[in-house]
């Protein structure tokens, strides 16, 4: 998808949160698996009687079971349709969604706007209790049990060999043309007074 819309299209950025528990990760699929990307595609279809499907682009792709708070995606729609659906399309798109997935804003992007190009950086955060009884039942959908004591301030100190510009080649599988060197802008631990540890990571990718 390139940095511009379409001629006669207007590329429209939504601000969207999502909990993947019940979706396979954010990317459409063949098979008929549920996505996000999937969903949100077949709203948009649905609620402006649309015969075509406008597809989306994203910040950063998620996998299997990954919450997001703040994503960010675009779509170019045809600048008639655009302006038809404007002043109701969010309410229309939150009446068709399903509960996991909400679309907070619909706002024309500014020229040269690319959801996934235009990104610096994106920020992840895991969460793990070393509480002896477990993960609070609220919580079991978004908190990693780690059954022994872990100690944050080595866990930091640890974390500090890992800022900076790296090849990551040995944390993911290699795309061909795709670069596995990231610039880690931050990766940070901290202990909440509930004693759930939040690790925090940041990176250009």
């Amino acid at each position: 998808m390139s940095d511009e819309a379409l001629p006669g299209h207007v590329r429209i950025r939504l601000d969207l949160s999502y909990d993947g528990a019940d979706f396979h990760g954010w990317a459409k699929q063949a098979g008929g698996k549920r996505t996000v990307q999937g969903e949100i595609e077949d709203a948009l279809r649905t609620v402006t009687r649309s015969k075509e499907t406008y597809e989306l682009a994203v910040a950063g792709r998620t996998d299997a079971g990954v919450h997001a708070r703040g994503q960010v995606a675009h779509v170019d729609l045809p600048a008639e349709l655009w302006a038809e659906h404007r002043e109701k399309l969010l309410k229309r798109l939150a009446g068709r969604l399903s509960k996991d997935v909400r679309i907070w804003r619909l706002t024309e992007a500014p020229e040269g706007f690319n959801a996934r190009f235009s990104a610096i950086w994106r920020r992840y955060a895991y969460r793990v209790t070393d509480n002896p009884g477990g993960v609070d039942p609220l919580l079991r959908g978004h908190v990693l049990w780690h059954d022994w004591p872990l100690d944050v301030d080595a866990m930091n100190e640890a974390a500090r060999a890992l800022l900076g510009e790296h090849d990551f080649a040995a944390y993911c599988k290699k795309r061909e043309g795709a670069t596995t060197i990231r610039t880690l802008q931050d990766l940070s631990l901290v202990r909440g007074a509930d004693g759930v540890i939040t690790a925090t990571v940041r990176a250009d990718a």
